[in-house]
């Protein structure tokens, strides 16, 4: 089985800065695309931040020059550095990967975190 934890979430000012981080771990042979969500009250899900595993990234526009999506294979992480935070980036931020488990005669599965808050007070 594949577990993914995500730590960092927390109430931070406008303007301020947070970093996420999501660490995956268990039965993993490799990690294809890895991204992060998010999910305000009321709201869709949507696609915040995503990167292949070359490190090709892509941004919703809401975001763009703001956030940075990274990567470290060899932790099996992914990071999402939040900047320039604004009270409508509220929300709970989930991380997903696309894994490829040791058990290679399956397809890749699709793993979701258990969600961190994000709360920006103006």
């Amino acid at each position: 089985q594949v577990r993914m934890v995500e730590s960092g979430g927390g109430l931070v000012q406008a303007g301020g800065s947070l970093r996420l981080s999501c660490a995956a771990s268990g039965s993993i042979f490799s990690i294809n695309d890895m991204g992060w969500y998010r999910q305000a009250p009321g709201k869709q899900r949507e696609l915040v931040a995503g990167i292949t595993r070359g490190g090709n990234t892509n941004y919703a526009d809401s975001v763009k020059g703001r956030f940075t999506i990274s990567r470290d294979n060899a932790k099996s992480t992914v990071y999402l550095q939040m900047s320039s935070l604004k009270a409508e980036d509220t929300a709970v931020y989930y991380c997903n990967a696309d894994i490829q488990g040791r058990d290679l005669w399956r397809q890749p599965t699709r793993y979701w975190g258990q969600g961190t808050q994000v709360t920006v007070s103006s």
